[in-house]
């Protein structure tokens, strides 16, 4: 099969290789998918380029989680119905697998190749697995949110557009930043009710206003180390903020006090290890809005596979307006 990979971390110019490997046999309880569309995430960038000091867990390593496709072969114990199934994967690394999505087959176990609503195109399974399991886990993961308020932090990237939905579908009143006016119709377009461009506005004096002073319930956080501060300003007593990234500053410096003395929360959410309970919510969830027509995943660019290299450029440039997808060609 075609593959992408690399041997060592650094620039993806330097280390992705594109050639070709013997392609997996699943094994017991994993169902193989021939791969349409394979997804391109912050982490796995992160990950090849050895960010704040990550390693290689493996000599040889098949980059991203995330992917769709056609179920062409199973593993023992797998029901044989499931051949030529359309499936999104989530996690397709989980569990130390050196062997992503960013090739023309993978195996995986049979939960995680989850039926693909017949509406619904690889591509928008493509864009499912971190970015939608962790906006799913970031918005519900402490408690409904129907009637709340909630902060959206960068409500225009691969996560926070679909946060904003969700939350939207949850009944919260949504209120994003944005650092333009085209991402500010990109948020409202989900849902939210106000778009804050951050960068000409001051956030805290926008949601309190917006607000009538009573400020937010939850914030859903993009760059904790950028937004502290603010966040603290806007929260009402006893809110959370649920936080997936904290790029700008991977060590976080608080002050305590401000926090404690509104009795605040700091959730810290990984996308790759949501509690069962909250993995099967997100599933359910996702491919059920999905199938309904009321769920976007919006694709910035697509490169085929040999230029996954340029895929990864793009995403690390900070300018990919919604998700960046490799198209997996077949032979």
């Amino acid at each position: 099969m075609k593959a992408i990979w690399y041997e060592k971390t650094g620039p993806a110019a330097d280390v992705l290789r594109f050639g070709r490997q013997d392609a997996p046999v699943p094994a017991a309880g994993e169902v193989r998918v021939r791969l349409a569309a394979s997804g391109v995430n912050p982490s796995d960038t992160k990950r090849r380029a050895g960010w704040i000091g990550l390693s290689m867990p493996h000599p040889r390593i098949i980059p991203h989680s995330d992917g769709a496709g056609t179920i062409d072969a199973v593993g023992e114990g797998v029901d044989e119905v499931r051949l030529g199934e359309r499936v999104w994967l989530w996690n397709a690394q989980s569990g130390g697998r050196p062997f992503g999505t960013a090739a023309e087959y993978a195996a995986v176990p049979a939960a995680q190749a989850v039926p693909l609503p017949d509406g619904a195109s690889f591509a928008d399974g493509a864009g499912l697995g971190v970015p939608g399991c962790t906006a799913h886990y970031a918005v519900y993961g402490d408690g409904p949110v129907g009637g709340k308020r909630i902060l959206v932090q960068g409500g225009a990237g691969a996560v926070g557009h679909l946060a904003v939905q969700l939350a939207t579908l949850g009944a919260a009143e949504v209120i994003a930043t944005v650092s333009s006016a085209a991402k500010a119709e990109v948020a409202l377009s989900g849902g939210a009710r106000h778009a804050i461009d951050y960068r000409r506005e001051d956030v805290a004096d926008r949601v309190l206003d917006v607000t009538d002073g009573e400020g937010v319930d939850r914030i859903i956080e993009v760059d904790l180390a950028a937004n502290l501060e603010t966040d603290v300003a806007v929260l009402g007593e006893n809110g959370t903020i649920a936080s997936y990234s904290s790029t700008s500053g991977p060590e976080l410096s608080l002050a305590y006090y401000p926090l404690a003395f509104k009795d605040l929360r700091i959730h810290f959410v990984q996308g790759y290890l949501l509690p069962p309970a909250a993995r099967r919510a997100a599933v359910r969830d996702l491919t059920t809005w999905l199938a309904a027509g009321q769920l976007e995943t919006r694709v910035a660019a697509t490169f085929p596979l040999a230029e996954t290299a340029s895929a990864h450029e793009a995403l690390e440039s900070g300018r990919a307006d919604g998700k960046i997808l490799v198209e997996v060609q077949q032979s």
